[in-house]
């Protein structure tokens, strides 16, 4: 755990690799590709420091598959990249949810598609980071708002990964990447950590795969004297491949139901004066600092306007979106794409309100005059 006390002034990246050095990662895996490359250098220089270990792998493949066995050795394992970057992580990201293996990986996105815009932001993977991998499948993505937040929800990405033994995503932006800010570091007694639950058997009666109530099966390390099988193919118990139908569907479903019916577990989100709003922007990562300001200089003027900020961009919130739609007039959604999360959004609030896209897509931050204009203008 890192033991950094105090307070310094760091960027977004430098926050995420303090964070997980926090929550007790032990293993990088990585291929240098801007705007995430901070995340690397910095995990190269701090993690041995901490009895950790750093590997430049020869590509981004190749870095998902060594923090995948890594994991499955014990070690609180994270990768990170951008764009194209993230595209090449997607087949090993499905096999670890499919093998459970806890992990994180952070993606600091970058415009796009292909190698599109490297150092400029964008929000342009927010479908992907949920339906990047084939099949169906369960997906626990962050986006931190400030280099604060950053810390903290990389510390939280670790627990939730342990938690629920899945990959867990920071899906941050450029402008959040490369901001900074004051960071406060927490005392490490006052630090919340989640380890992930081992079988208390004997080796012999080990079944890798067999779930506890909670829905989550208690994970051995290897090494450690439990011999089990992991593979990427649909399994059972055991961890050996099986075509059994009904073995086939149960697995997925549980996959699935093991995050989607722990939301609550999992949701954070942050309301800036909602209580009156008529009018309501949505908006996450670096677009949620444009429409606070946004809203400030809106309410001066006497508008009833406020923010909701999705903190946990998967699961979808749908609750509070539907309690926020419960109270709007009109709801807004900026972003920096040309509408993804909007239409979930859409999907949920359409029948109450309208809900109405503020997008830009050309490596440039939304500024808070685009999204009064916007507003203002009611398109």
């Amino acid at each position: 755990m890192s033991s950094e006390k105090g307070y310094k002034l760091l960027q977004g990246n430098e926050a995420c690799v303090e964070g997980a050095l926090a929550a007790g990662m032990k293993f990088f895996a990585g291929y240098p590709i801007t705007p995430s490359t901070e995340v690397m250098e910095l995990s190269a220089q701090k993690l041995p420091q901490y009895g950790g270990k750093f590997i430049q792998m020869e590509d981004e493949i190749a870095s998902m598959a060594a923090i995948i066995g890594a994991s499955l050795t014990g070690l609180k394992s994270m990768t990170a990249t951008s764009g194209p970057g993230f595209s090449l992580k997607q087949e090993n990201f499905g096999y670890a949810v499919m093998s459970e293996v806890p992990c994180v990986v952070v993606n600091v996105q970058r415009g796009g598609p292909s190698t599109g815009l490297p150092t400029s932001p964008a929000q342009g993977e927010i479908m992907q980071a949920k339906w990047g991998t084939h099949g169906d499948h369960p997906v626990i993505a962050l986006t931190p708002g400030s280099v604060q937040e950053t810390y903290e929800m990389t510390i939280e990405a670790f627990n939730l990964a342990e938690k629920y033994r899945t990959p867990v995503i920071m899906l941050m932006d450029e402008t959040i990447g490369h901001m900074r800010e004051k960071l406060i570091f927490k005392d490490p007694s006052d630090i919340k950590i989640e380890n992930r639950k081992k079988p208390n058997c004997k080796p012999e009666e080990y079944l890798a795969y067999k779930a506890d109530e909670d829905m989550i099966p208690p994970m051995a390390n290897f090494g450690e004297g439990y011999r089990y099988h992991v593979t990427g193919l649909t399994h059972d118990e055991t961890g050996f491949p099986t075509n059994n139908n009904e073995i086939s569907g149960e697995l997925i479903k549980r996959l699935s139901n093991k995050v989607n019916n722990n939301i609550d577990d999992i949701a954070y989100y942050e309301e800036y004066k909602l209580e009156d709003a008529e009018i309501v922007v949505i908006a996450f990562g670096g677009v949620s600092r444009s429409a606070k300001s946004a809203i400030d200089e809106m309410r001066s003027q006497g508008m009833k306007i406020g923010l909701f900020r999705p903190i946990t961009i998967w699961p979808f919130l749908e609750t509070q979106i539907n309690s926020v739609a419960d109270k709007a007039k009109e709801i807004y959604v900026a972003e920096m794409n040309l509408g993804q999360y909007f239409y979930e959004v859409d999907r949920v609030a359409g029948k109450k309100c309208p809900v109405k896209k503020i997008n830009k897509v050309n490596g440039e931050l939304i500024t808070p005059k685009e999204i009064i204009d916007a507003v203002k203008g009611g398109k």
